[in-house]
């Protein structure tokens, strides 16, 4: 027997400018992710232990901040957007409970059922923008 159909997502377009987002991990998942959210003009906390050569070069340039440790609640006070990007599932549940404490909408690349919001595919052609 199946249970309900859950409802269908409300799609949105998010205007991250000067806003903080915080990206927990610092590994190939957070390297897709976060050029596409300081081309949105966000304001990037990475919060990781270790990073990629890529991120590490973001890093160096001054375009996001970078705390080099685990992820703590308090790195989500005044967050807008919070984006997991962890292979560890209990780390990732914990920055997902943390962020629904405080509503703010979570990504989690471990888990899209368990995440309150979800990252699209996207294509871009002039000023147009399908996601």
């Amino acid at each position: 027997m199946t249970g309900p159909t859950p409802p269908s997502p409300y799609p949105l377009g998010l205007r991250l400018g000067g806003r903080r987002v915080v990206v927990v991990g610092g590994g190939a998942v957070a390297t897709r992710r976060v050029p596409a959210l300081l081309d949105a003009g966000a304001d990037v906390l990475l919060v990781s232990p270790e990073l990629t050569p890529a991120l590490r070069a973001h890093v160096d340039a001054g375009r996001l901040h970078w705390e080099p440790r685990r992820f703590a609640p308090d790195d989500l006070d005044g967050a807008w957007l919070v984006q997991v990007a962890v292979d560890d599932r209990a780390a990732a549940a914990a920055v997902s409970a943390a962020a629904a404490e405080r509503r703010i909408f979570c990504v989690r690349a471990d888990d899209r059922t368990a995440a309150s919001a979800w990252t699209p595919a996207v294509t871009r052609h002039g000023p147009v923008t399908v996601a």
